[in-house]
């Protein structure tokens, strides 16, 4: 499901659908379901003690 993001660009725009996919490691572009389980990990109770973290969920975009 493609979602609003940037105003549609990604949903909307073949050529930039291509573009990222073409640097993406995973091949394609992230639906909301690829990020919602890490943020679901992260928001769990056993992480608590984790702070000032930069976490890439971009399926390896800037590999």
């Amino acid at each position: 499901m493609a979602t609003d993001f940037s105003g549609g660009l990604l949903r909307d725009n073949p050529q930039v659908q291509e573009a990222v996919v073409s640097v993406t490691a995973m091949g394609r572009f992230a639906e909301p379901d690829d990020i919602s389980g890490a943020i679901a990990a992260l928001l769990d109770d056993s992480n608590r003690w984790v702070t000032g973290q930069r976490i890439e969920v971009s399926g390896g975009v800037h590999l």
